[in-house]
């Protein structure tokens, strides 16, 4: 028997009728989100198309995931976790916003060598002071719809959280603290005399050492990574997720789109939720 969520809470009647036409099965009601039993697979196009038509996000199950088993989610920070690209807002403040948000577009799309981008896009932050730093994270860093009653189902289910960026430990050690997530791990900028020297200190966090992270927190928490779930929005996240037993693209930009297990695009955060619960 193959699963299928649709993450909303109220699903219309002529909705309904065209996810089982496309998807024949039996729909269950489980609270905030709708639970498709069905025996044949449900299509990547057919899901695709169901989702533009419907304007909702219908995610198939991958066989053998087990919701009640899931013991750690490991995110992405910048726009996924939160609303913003830091790098893009620290650029602003150096004067170099478009320079480096062209950088960032293109490594977010597959289109650059992440760690290629990153060095370019740090080198333009070179002479920035320091403080900056905290004054965009006062005045800029908004965390996504949803993320705050993510973190909190989470806690019910007794799921360990790790926050993971090829941003900057600057920001993400902030935001561990903020939301008591369990594990971080990100870059950090190297300064001297109070300036940003346009350099990270120490090893660079790229895709590779994403999935690494994932796989060394399951280690120690005891878990295999079936019951892990990877999020994230970028093709720098692509091995993030493929490590992951279920890998889940918020808002994902192509690259990344291609390879999700599920895709969270209409609704929030609050939605990655659904897929704690035991849907066997």
């Amino acid at each position: 028997m193959y699963r299928t969520l649709i993450h909303t809470a109220r699903l219309a009647d002529a909705a309904a009728a065209s996810i089982q036409a496309a998807i024949p099965g039996r729909l269950e009601p489980r609270g905030g989100h709708w639970l498709l039993r069905h025996e044949r697979p449900a299509e990547r196009e057919t899901v695709e198309v169901l989702r533009r038509s419907l304007r909702l996000d219908i995610n198939p199950l991958p066989p053998g995931f087990v919701g009640a088993a899931v013991g750690l989610l490991v995110t992405d920070m910048d726009s996924t976790l939160i609303a913003i690209e830091c790098i893009d807002e620290l650029a602003d403040r150096a004067g170099q916003r478009q320079a480096v948000m062209a950088i960032t577009e293109a490594a977010m799309n597959g289109k650059l060598d992440f760690v290629q981008a990153l060095q370019r896009r740090v080198a333009l932050l070179r002479g920035l002071p320091v403080s900056v730093l905290q004054a965009v994270y006062a005045e800029k860093v908004v965390l996504n719809p949803g993320a705050e009653s993510l973190v909190a189902a989470c806690r019910r289910h007794g799921v360990r959280i790790g926050l993971v960026s090829g941003g900057f430990d600057f920001f993400v050690d902030r935001l561990k603290d903020r939301l008591g997530l369990d594990f971080a791990l990100a870059n950090r900028l190297e300064s001297r005399g109070g300036f940003l020297t346009g350099r990270i200190e120490g090893p660079i966090c790229g895709g590779a050492e994403k999935a690494g992270f994932l796989l060394a927190l399951c280690g120690q928490l005891g878990l295999v990574p079936q019951n892990s779930i990877g999020l994230g929005d970028g093709a720098n996240d692509a091995k993030l997720l493929g490590v992951a037993g279920l890998g889940v693209g918020y808002r994902p930009k192509p690259a990344l789109r291609a390879v999700a297990d599920a895709v969270i695009e209409y609704a929030d955060l609050a939605a990655i939720a659904d897929f704690l619960e035991d849907a066997r």
